[in-house]
């Protein structure tokens, strides 16, 4: 089993302000847990390219995209420090560079687990991506990481059916918006709700699958919600590959939500999205890093999702 670990400096050189959770520290904390764990070498480590400006725009507008590149290119030049996109989203300088840097990580994955390089791929990078619709940048989010991979497999590599998990503890606004009427994407989510972005309640077309859960609700519940409808729905779809967006802030140790989930159920859902891929999919997975903001509670969890996609455990 080949598990690659895709990330680069140039994404902890995005940041949005001292006050600001989703900071460049988090990968830190990730390559923290990853020694302590022992489970590093164990890891092929690969640089996230960048991505052409080709890949995002099979999911973003050309516009979204001149966006970034000029706020950042403008504060470069200015020395300002920071563009605000919305209230809780900020350019630096170097926010260009490290959008390409984790939507490249997650195209660089999708290109190799697909030339059979690797089994799969987990990328620890950021910005993080399932809010930025087609047309914006939105909720600490610049670029789609896992839309652009997924569309990629699609477009490029010519499958014809993959899927798209979410467990973070924020509803994948942007992913349902890039493939609300796509049906070649089956999306499979849970969510805290009602809570940002306040949406993702409402009926949906048959490929897109959200569950909003109630704050509090735990890792058994969660369990359940995925036996009974996500696994049951992933083998109707049948994917020839799977991308998850993998959002730590649902742990329980995690201020930015309200559930109670832990690293057991991380890896349990890990495992059961594994076993679907073996079946349907050549063990095709590609894994991107969403939310996770108390740092010891992310740096584990990535541990156990990470210990599961590699078979240490």
């Amino acid at each position: 089993m080949t598990t690659a670990f895709y990330t680069h400096a140039d994404c902890q050189r995005h940041e949005m302000g001292d006050w600001h959770p989703e900071t460049p520290i988090r990968l830190q904390a990730i390559e923290d847990q990853l020694i302590a764990s022992r489970i590093d070498q164990f890891l092929e480590r690969r640089d996230a390219p960048l991505a052409d400006p080709a890949d995002l725009r099979r999911i973003h507008s050309q516009a979204a995209i001149d966006s970034v590149r000029q706020h950042s290119a403008d504060l470069a030049r200015s020395g300002q420090a920071y563009h605000a996109v919305d209230h809780d989203t900020m350019l630096n300088r170097h926010s260009w560079q490290a959008a390409l840097r984790a939507a490249g990580a997650a195209v660089a994955a999708t290109d190799a687990v697909l030339a059979g390089e690797l089994d799969n791929a987990f990328c620890s990078v950021r910005p993080p991506g399932h809010h930025a619709t087609p047309e914006r940048a939105m909720g600490f989010c610049l670029f789609n990481n896992v839309a652009i991979a997924a569309r990629h497999a699609l477009d490029v590599h010519g499958l014809q059916r993959v899927a798209v998990v979410d467990f973070d503890v924020h509803h994948g606004n942007g992913t349902e918006d890039a493939f609300a009427h796509d049906p070649r994407v089956l999306m499979v989510s849970f969510f805290q709700h009602p809570f940002f972005p306040f949406s993702g309640a409402d009926p949906a077309e048959p490929h897109i699958l959200n569950s909003p859960l109630p704050a509090y609700t735990d890792g058994q519940a969660v369990r359940q919600l995925v036996s009974e409808k996500w696994l049951p729905a992933l083998h109707v779809h049948r994917p020839q590959m799977i991308f998850i967006s993998a959002g730590f802030d649902a742990h329980r140790e995690d201020d930015m939500g309200q559930m109670g989930l832990v690293e057991a159920d991380y890896a349990w859902m890990t495992r059961q999205i594994m076993q679907v891929a073996a079946e349907h999919a050549q063990g095709r997975i590609v894994s991107c890093l969403e939310g996770g903001y108390n740092l010891s509670a992310l740096g584990r969890s990535v541990v156990a999702h990470l210990k599961v996609l590699a078979e240490l455990d």
